[in-house]
Formats: structure tokens, C-alpha cells, sequence
């Protein structure tokens, strides 16, 4: 779905743009356990890494669990070199772009319509027993 791809490259540029996003398994983990309800939205990326890091693996049945269990909205992209270009920009390179959080403002007053997109979408896709959806995030 095209239109989910570009909701979730606005969404993250927004949360970027106020400090409210989280880059890393282990830094969303960390927030994931001390701070549940700051987190709004995850987005868990693979690529041939992935597919040969069974300890990663974990991380991400850990994090979809965790996901699940608080009503946190989960999509998967398959290009976590394209996701670190959007969270980090071209000059910065990310070593683990394999999840971001977007996590809820500190002052409790937002509006994202991005986000509210995907949120919707996550909703439509569980109800057709796709849990973790798969979107593709546009080219540059």
C-alpha cells in the first residue's frame, strides 16, 4: 500500500523533527520497559542481516509481543537502509535502524495525521489477521 509508505515516511519525519523518535533494538527495548506508555508507533525493519541474526529475530518476536499487548500500532519494512536514510538523513549513518519508536509527545498535545493513517491501517490489517503488515517506504 503506497499511501501507508507515505504516512509512514511523514510520521517519522514529523517525530524526528520533535525529538520523538527512538533508533535501535536495544534503545527501544530500554524505552519499551521504563516508559510503555510513551510509545505510539513501531516500525520494525529487515533485510539479509536479519534473516541470519537469530538473536535479532527475538528482539523482534519481543518487541511484536510487547506491541500487541499494549495496543501499539507494528508495521515491517523491508529496506532498513531506506528507513535509516529517512531517521538519520544521508550524513549520518545508523548501524541499527532494524526498529524505531515514535513515542507520544511530552506535553501530551498532538496531532499527526500521518500517524492517525497508520494507526487506522494497523487497525484494518488485524482485522484481516495481518498482524504485523508489511508497507514499502517511497523512494527518495
Amino acid at each position: 500500500m503506497q499511501s501507508a509508505g507515505k504516512s509512514l515516511k511523514e510520521a517519522l519525519l514529523c517525530a524526528q523533527g520533535e525529538n520523538r523518535l527512538t533508533v535501535g533494538v536495544y534503545e527501544s527495548a530500554k524505552i519499551m520497559t521504563e516508559d510503555p506508555d510513551s510509545v505510539s508507533f513501531c516500525v520494525l525493519a529487515t533485510d539479509e542481516e536479519f534473516e541470519r541474526d537469530i538473536a535479532l529475530q527475538i528482539h523482534f518476536t519481543l518487541i511484536q509481543s510487547f506491541c500487541f499487548d499494549n495496543d501499539i500500532g507494528i508495521v515491517r519494512v523491508s529496506d532498513t537502509q531506506r528507513l535509516a536514510e529517512i531517521v538519520a538523513g544521508k550524513s549520518m549513518q545508523l548501524e541499527d535502524a532494524h526498529c524505531v519508536l515514535i513515542t507520544n509527545p511530552s506535553d501530551g498535545s498532538w496531532e499527526d495525521p500521518a500517524l492517525e493513517k497508520l494507526q487506522m491501517f494497523c487497525e484494518e490489517s488485524r482485522r484481516l489477521n495481518d498482524w504485523v503488515p508489511e508497507i514499502s517506504l517511497p523512494g527518495r
